[in-house]
Protein backbone atom coordinates (compact mmCIF):
# COMPACT_ATOMS: atom_id res chain seq x y z
CA UNK A 1 0.00 0.00 0.00
CA UNK A 2 1.04 3.64 -0.69
CA UNK A 3 1.53 6.43 1.41
CA UNK A 4 0.08 9.45 0.97
CA UNK A 5 2.59 12.84 1.47
CA UNK A 6 1.38 13.52 5.04
CA UNK A 7 1.28 9.54 6.18
CA UNK A 8 5.33 9.61 4.73
CA UNK A 9 5.88 12.78 6.45
CA UNK A 10 4.37 11.83 10.03
CA UNK A 11 6.63 8.70 9.61
CA UNK A 12 9.77 10.26 8.85
CA UNK A 13 9.47 12.86 11.60
CA UNK A 14 8.98 9.82 13.97
CA UNK A 15 12.35 7.82 12.21
CA UNK A 16 13.95 11.23 12.48
CA UNK A 17 13.98 11.45 15.58
CA UNK A 18 14.59 8.34 16.24
CA UNK A 19 17.86 8.58 14.84
CA UNK A 20 18.88 11.67 16.17
CA UNK A 21 18.78 10.01 19.51
CA UNK A 22 20.68 6.88 18.32
CA UNK A 23 23.61 8.43 16.24
CA UNK A 24 23.23 12.21 17.17
CA UNK A 25 22.91 13.10 13.24
CA UNK A 26 20.24 12.37 10.71
CA UNK A 27 20.99 11.73 6.91
CA UNK A 28 18.28 11.47 4.25
CA UNK A 29 19.73 8.04 3.31
CA UNK A 30 19.69 6.44 6.82
CA UNK A 31 15.76 7.69 6.87
CA UNK A 32 15.25 6.00 3.71
CA UNK A 33 16.35 2.87 5.27
CA UNK A 34 14.33 3.20 8.22
CA UNK A 35 11.55 3.70 6.18
CA UNK A 36 11.77 0.70 4.27
CA UNK A 37 12.04 2.95 0.98
CA UNK A 38 15.64 1.65 0.49
CA UNK A 39 16.88 -1.15 1.01
CA UNK A 40 20.51 -2.55 2.90
CA UNK A 41 21.06 -4.54 -0.08
CA UNK A 42 20.71 -2.21 -2.75
CA UNK A 43 22.18 0.57 -0.64
CA UNK A 44 25.59 -1.65 -1.01
CA UNK A 45 25.05 -2.67 -4.33
CA UNK A 46 25.32 1.45 -5.00
CA UNK A 47 28.36 2.18 -2.89
CA UNK A 48 29.68 -0.93 -4.69
CA UNK A 49 28.70 0.74 -8.31
CA UNK A 50 26.41 -2.19 -9.39
CA UNK A 51 23.79 0.62 -9.48
CA UNK A 52 24.60 3.80 -11.28
CA UNK A 53 23.03 6.20 -8.94
CA UNK A 54 20.24 5.96 -5.80
CA UNK A 55 17.46 7.25 -6.80
CA UNK A 56 17.00 4.16 -9.23
CA UNK A 57 17.05 1.81 -5.95
CA UNK A 58 14.98 3.73 -4.03
CA UNK A 59 11.02 2.52 -3.95
CA UNK A 60 9.17 5.72 -3.99
CA UNK A 61 8.28 8.25 -6.85
CA UNK A 62 10.25 10.87 -7.81
CA UNK A 63 7.86 13.70 -6.87
CA UNK A 64 7.29 11.53 -3.39
CA UNK A 65 11.34 11.59 -2.84
CA UNK A 66 11.66 15.20 -3.75
CA UNK A 67 8.49 16.13 -1.19
CA UNK A 68 10.41 13.70 1.26
CA UNK A 69 13.87 15.27 1.22
CA UNK A 70 12.30 18.72 0.99
CA UNK A 71 10.55 17.87 3.72
CA UNK A 72 13.44 16.64 5.98
CA UNK A 73 15.82 19.94 4.86
CA UNK A 74 12.85 22.03 6.71
CA UNK A 75 12.23 20.12 9.78
CA UNK A 76 15.91 20.16 10.27
CA UNK A 77 16.40 23.12 10.11
CA UNK A 78 13.06 24.55 12.09
CA UNK A 79 14.95 21.71 14.64
CA UNK A 80 17.70 23.67 15.30
CA UNK A 81 20.08 21.27 13.68
CA UNK A 82 23.79 22.17 11.84
CA UNK A 83 24.10 21.64 7.70
CA UNK A 84 26.95 19.16 7.63
CA UNK A 85 28.21 17.77 4.09
CA UNK A 86 29.19 14.46 3.67
CA UNK A 87 31.32 13.06 0.93
CA UNK A 88 29.57 9.55 -0.53
CA UNK A 89 32.45 7.48 -1.86
CA UNK A 90 32.61 4.21 -3.54
CA UNK A 91 33.77 1.16 -1.15
CA UNK A 92 35.75 -1.81 -2.70
CA UNK A 93 39.10 -1.77 -4.12
CA UNK A 94 40.48 0.48 -6.44
CA UNK A 95 39.85 4.00 -6.85
CA UNK A 96 37.50 5.63 -4.78
CA UNK A 97 35.26 7.84 -6.81
CA UNK A 98 31.97 10.46 -5.80
CA UNK A 99 28.60 8.46 -6.10
CA UNK A 100 26.00 10.00 -7.62
CA UNK A 101 22.38 9.92 -6.24
CA UNK A 102 20.36 11.25 -9.20
CA UNK A 103 20.11 10.53 -12.62
CA UNK A 104 21.19 13.61 -13.99
CA UNK A 105 23.67 14.56 -11.07
CA UNK A 106 22.75 18.25 -10.62
CA UNK A 107 24.61 19.95 -8.02
CA UNK A 108 21.69 21.17 -5.98
CA UNK A 109 20.02 17.63 -5.84
CA UNK A 110 23.32 15.78 -4.97
CA UNK A 111 23.94 18.34 -2.23
CA UNK A 112 20.88 17.94 -0.94
CA UNK A 113 21.09 13.76 -0.61
CA UNK A 114 24.53 14.39 0.65
CA UNK A 115 24.00 16.69 3.63
CA UNK A 116 23.75 15.31 7.35
CA UNK A 117 22.10 17.17 10.37
CA UNK A 118 23.59 17.33 13.44
CA UNK A 119 22.73 17.68 16.71
CA UNK A 120 24.32 20.89 18.27
CA UNK A 121 25.58 20.47 21.78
Amino acid sequence: MSLNRNELIKQMNSLTSELLREKGYISFIDVLIKMEKLSEENYEKWRFQKIPYLEKAINLNLNKINFLLRAFHKNSRNGGLRRSKTEYNSWGKGIKVNLRFSKYGNPNIEEAYSTHFVKLI
